[in-house]
């Protein structure tokens, strides 16, 4: 079976799960060749007694609209993230999380399908757009940044802090990195 990578891109009230929460995430899911296969996301009600760190909270008040996205219709955790597990687990093909960072998103995706579903159908790794972008492009990791990255690789998907809106443009970014590794090696 084909592999399928899982953009997910996750808004949060503070920088680790537990302490704070995540607000939303969603992920979308692609073939390699760019297709998008289906999507999931949700907005989450906040972890009993945890609070929004303040320069977090902070950044929040500069975003209006992505707080107002971000906050609609929020659904328990323990409720979400099961429905999660079997979307995954529905998809045509072995999911790879991605994410850009993939170590913040996936600390708190991996937290709260642990806390909330009992296990996660990504195992306990993820993959890691910077670091892939660092591989293909021979470069430093510091140096692996977006505005480094080829203008080819970017589709013109709005950056809004939403997270699905986030979780489709990394996904073809990702995918846009994967065609132009395959070309390279002359496949």
């Amino acid at each position: 079976m084909p592999e399928i990578y899982v953009s997910t891109d996750i808004e949060a009230d503070g920088p680790i799960p537990g302490p704070h929460s995540m607000l939303s995430f969603a992920s979308a899911a692609f073939q390699a060749d760019k297709n998008l296969v289906s999507t999931f996301a949700a907005n989450l009600t906040t972890l009993p007694g945890a609070t929004g760190e303040p320069k977090t909270m902070d950044w929040w008040q500069t975003q209006p609209k992505a707080w107002a996205a971000c906050r609609a219709n929020p659904r328990e955790p323990a409720e979400v993230m099961p429905e999660y597990v079997r979307w995954v687990k529905g998809l045509p093909g072995r999911p790879v999380f991605v994410g850009y960072p993939a170590a913040f998103d996936f600390l708190f995706v991996y937290w709260y399908l642990i806390r909330f579903a009992g296990e996660s159908p990504f195992s306990h790794s993820a993959l890691d757009i910077k670091s892939y972008a660092m591989a293909v492009l021979g470069t430093d990791y510091r140096d692996s940044v977006k505005k480094n990255m080829p203008r080819d690789w970017f589709d013109k998907l709005p950056h809004t802090h939403v997270a699905l809106d986030d979780a489709k443009g990394q996904g073809a970014l990702f995918c846009n990195m994967l065609g132009a590794r395959k070309r390279m090696m002359g496949g």
